[in-house]
């Protein structure tokens, strides 16, 4: 199991190193693989006052110092208008938004950057209907697809965890993680913008791991109430060590036991 885990979007200098660096020191003692994430800008904020990010040649400035003073591997979002190859010079792997995961054409000309991709599933999609998504990325040559389950919505401002849809996204053969924070959002329900409540995170992430999930993604801050964005659903910094310990504890248990296959007459 890895974890993708970092602020929602780059706030400072500081806090994306400090944070970082805090949760590499956590991962390398407890031996789990660690991605570091942080979003350079949000390009699909509810409200057009939304705080979206230092821009792309401020952001990735920031990450690539990132990973030359800690030595981590990193995640950032891009977007249509993103200059793909200088993102691509920069992280280890890419991730696309879930309003995008049905765009053919963006989403092979990030496949073909040639980089992992963690494509998140759109909150509208039965996890069968990301077999095809896989199928535009392979069309150009990449293998290295990962996909991302952040919560179904029905439009009452309110996501819906379906955990058999992680297994099923596995008949893909593609590697699975799970977003335990953009599944606690509540659209549009915080005066226009996007709330959520960080109560049932580690609930989701424990639930996912027992699955057998293979990565875990969860936004986290040092000070959630006070972030920028997406306060209201990113894990206290302070609960993630704890919380990574129980779901090594839920994944050693998982992997003692091949998955049993179940077949219907």
């Amino acid at each position: 199991m890895f974890i993708i885990a970092g602020p929602c979007v780059i706030e400072s200098e500081s806090l994306v190193i400090d944070t970082f660096a805090q949760l590499n020191e956590i991962t390398t003692k407890l031996g789990i693989e660690y991605i570091a994430k942080s979003s350079f800008i949000k390009a699909n904020r509810s409200s057009i006052n939304a705080f979206t990010g230092p821009g792309i040649e401020g952001g990735l400035k920031i990450l690539q110092k990132a990973k030359e003073q800690l030595g981590v591997k990193v995640l950032t979002d891009v977007h249509e208008d993103t200059p793909l190859d200088e993102v691509a010079a920069v992280v280890d792997v890419l991730q696309t938004p879930a309003f995008l995961s049905r765009q053919t054409g963006f989403i092979q000309r990030v496949a073909s950057m040639g980089k992992p991709v963690n494509i998140k599933k759109g909150q509208w999609m039965h996890p069968a209907d990301m077999a095809p998504v896989v199928e535009k990325c392979r069309a150009v040559g990449n293998e290295e697809i990962w996909l991302c389950d952040r919560g179904t919505s029905f439009g009452f401002g309110q996501l819906v965890n379906y955990m058999p849809g992680l297994t099923i996204m596995k008949e893909t053969g593609c590697k699975v993680v799970m977003d335990a924070t953009h599944s606690v959002q509540m659209p549009g329900t915080l005066n226009g913008s996007t709330g959520g409540n960080r109560y049932h995170v580690p609930a989701i992430a424990r639930a996912a791991v027992a699955v057998g999930i293979d990565g875990l993604f969860m936004e986290t801050h040092p000070d959630p109430d006070n972030a920028l964005c997406d306060g209201p659903n990113m894990l206290p910094l302070k609960h993630m060590e704890e919380l990574l310990e129980t779901l090594l504890e839920i994944d050693e248990v998982v992997n003692r036991r091949p998955h049993i296959e179940l077949k219907f007459s």
